[in-house]
C-alpha cells in the first residue's frame, strides 16, 4: 500500500511542515486551540483533561480532579478535540489535461489532496475522502491517526481521469453522507456549468459547512499560449476541432475571466473560500500559502 511520501516529494513534505489547517466557521469538532466547537461537552467518549483557564464553563471542571490534584482540570471529548475534514477530488476527464510542463492537473490535485490529509491527521483531525466523475469512484470515511492516512494514499494512488464533469451531483452526493458538520475542500478544475455547480456548494454552506475550493487549472488553460494551427481534441467527447489561435486567443481569455469571475463572485456571496491553483507549481508551496491566508483571515 503506497504511503504520502510516495505521492509527495520531499521539497512538498519540507513545506507543509509549519503549515496547519484552520476553520474559518464553527464546525463539529475542531482541534483544541486551532478551532471552536459548537458542541460543549455534549460528546459520551471522554478523551483527554487540560489545564482550566480564564473563561472556561465552570461547569465543565473535572471535581474528582480537583479532589486528588488540588487543582482544575477541563474533561475534552472526542467531538471537541477533532476536526471533521472532507476532501471532494474531481477525477473526470478534463482533469487528465497535461500541458507543457507534462503534469495533468489530476496528477496535480492528488498531491494537493495529500497534502491537505497529511497536515490534517497529523494535527489529529479526521479526514474522508471521495473521488468522482460522473459518479463517486472511491470513498474513504473520516478517520483519524497515521494508519488512516494510508488508505487515503492508497485511493489517490489509483485515482485515474474518468468520465464527464458531473461536479453538482458529487456535490450532493458527498452532502448527504456527511453526518456532522465540518470542513469540505473541493480539489478540481471546476469545468461544468456554473449555476448548478454554485447551487451544489450553498447548500454545503446552508448545512454548515466550512467550505473550500482549490481550482487546479493548467498553465496552457490560464495563458492560452498556442501559435500555428492547432487541433484540439475533447477529453470527455469524442470530438476535435482544427482552429488557428491567434484568432480566438482573445475571446477565449475573455470569455475564461468572465467564467472565473462568476465563480468568484457566487463563492464570495456564499462565503467559500476559493482559491485557483496552477498545476505546474510546488504544491507544497501552494497549500502552505493558502493554509495562511486561510489563518489570517
Amino acid at each position: 500500500m503506497p504511503g504520502i511520501a510516495d505521492l509527495l516529494p520531499p521539497d512538498d513534505l519540507a513545506a507543509l511542515e509549519r503549515a496547519m489547517v484552520a476553520a474559518r466557521v464553527l464546525v463539529e469538532g475542531p482541534s483544541t486551540g486551532s478551532h471552536r466547537s459548537p458542541n460543549k461537552g455534549a460528546s459520551i467518549e471522554f478523551r483527554q483533561h487540560r489545564p482550566y483557564t480564564v473563561g472556561d464553563e465552570i461547569r465543565r471542571i473535572d471535581w474528582k480532579a480537583f479532589a486528588r490534584l488540588d487543582r482544575f482540570f477541563i474533561r475534552e471529548h472526542e467531538d471537541e478535540t477533532s476536526l471533521r475534514a472532507t476532501i471532494v477530488l474531481d477525477s473526470s476527464g478534463s482533469m487528465g489535461y497535461a500541458g507543457r510542463g507534462g503534469r495533468s492537473k489530476l496528477d496535480h490535485a492528488v498531491r494537493l489532496a495529500a497534502g491537505l490529509a497529511y497536515l490534517l491527521i497529523g494535527q489529529g483531525d479526521s479526514v474522508g475522502l471521495a473521488v468522482a466523475d460522473t459518479a463517486i469512484r472511491s470513498l474513504v470515511p473520516a478517520r483519524s491517526g497515521p494508519g488512516h492516512l494510508h488508505h487515503i494514499a492508497d485511493a489517490l494512488a489509483k485515482a485515474r481521469p474518468g468520465g464527464e464533469t458531473a461536479l453538482s451531483a458529487t456535490i450532493d452526493r458527498v452532502e448527504v453522507r456527511l453526518k456532522r458538520r465540518g470542513l469540505v475542500v473541493l480539489i478540481s478544475d471546476l469545468m461544468d456549468d456554473a449555476e448548478p455547480l454554485l447551487r451544489a456548494l450553498a447548500r454545503l454552506r446552508h448545512a454548515r459547512h466550512d467550505v473550500a475550493v482549490l481550482q487546479v487549472l493548467d498553465r496552457d488553460e490560464l495563458e492560452f499560449p498556442f501559435a500555428g494551427w492547432t487541433r484540439f481534441e475533447g477529453l470527455e467527447r469524442a470530438e476535435e476541432t482544427v482552429v488557428d489561435p491567434a484568432h480566438l486567443r482573445s475571446a477565449y481569455l475573455q470569455a475564461l475571466a468572465a467564467w472565473r469571475g462568476e465563480l468568484a463572485d457566487g463563492c464570495r456571496r456564499q462565503r467559500i473560500d476559493l482559491t485557483t491553483l496552477a498545476s505546474d507549481e510546488p504544491c507544497g508551496r501552494q497549500l502552505a500559502a493558502w493554509l495562511g491566508t486561510r489563518a489570517a483571515a
